[in-house]
């Protein structure tokens, strides 16, 4: 009897990269990658059309987010199975993937082996991260996600600008601009808007370009 062969969708928006990924998988004897994309709106097209048992997304796709596409894809196909890969292993990254229904999340400098680790694990029933990053998402406090808003207020401030700009940006007071880098200083346990920036970087939560 003929194996049954876990079949993948690819999506990366930079060829070479697809083109490895596509290359090393297919030469495995139970994976078979049945379509690529290089966007979000194709990934969705292809998923549609081909109906995968997994998706290997890059999370950082041009115009609709890595996170963004999972969102989508889980909205009309709520079993999708989704490994994220990327460059960034910020832990709001992970975080925010995670909780937005990801399987899995490996950093793209994973060596094959764990990644095809990964993709048997998830196609078994399994979610899969790295122990290190599985450690990190543990010894987060449970309200320690800044809200949309709180990530806008900090991103303003990290630019220099007063608690007034920043209401002036956002259309609030003052008063309640300082009350969000409160609330955001509580969250990421921190004393002041210079911290606050830095653990922000470092989380992921803010990208310095």
């Amino acid at each position: 009897m003929k194996k049954h062969r876990i079949r993948l969708l690819v999506v990366d928006d930079h060829f070479f990269v697809r083109m490895g990924l596509t290359g090393s998988l297919n030469g495995e004897p139970d994976m078979r990658v049945v379509a690529e994309a290089d966007n979000g709106g194709q990934a969705i097209q292809m998923y549609r059309e081909h109906k995968p048992d997994l998706v290997i997304m890059d999370g950082r796709l041009p115009g609709m987010s890595g996170v963004e596409t999972l969102t989508a894809l889980r909205r009309e196909f709520p079993n999708v199975r989704v490994l994220m890969l990327s460059i960034d292993e910020g832990e709001e990254d992970v975080y925010r993937a995670m909780q937005g229904g990801a399987c899995g999340y490996l950093p793209k400098a994973t060596q094959l082996q764990e990644l095809l680790r990964a993709i048997r694990a998830i196609h078994a029933g399994e979610r899969y991260l790295p122990p290190a990053l599985a450690a990190r998402l543990q010894e987060r406090g449970p309200d320690a996600t800044l809200t949309a808003r709180e990530r806008e207020v900090l991103e303003l401030a990290s630019k220099g600008l007063t608690n007034r700009e920043i209401g002036e940006a956002i259309g609030c007071s003052d008063t309640t601009a300082k009350w969000h880098l409160k609330n955001i200083m509580q969250k990421l346990e921190v004393t002041d808007r210079t911290e606050a920036t830095r653990v922000a970087v470092e989380r992921g939560i803010l990208h310095v370009e």
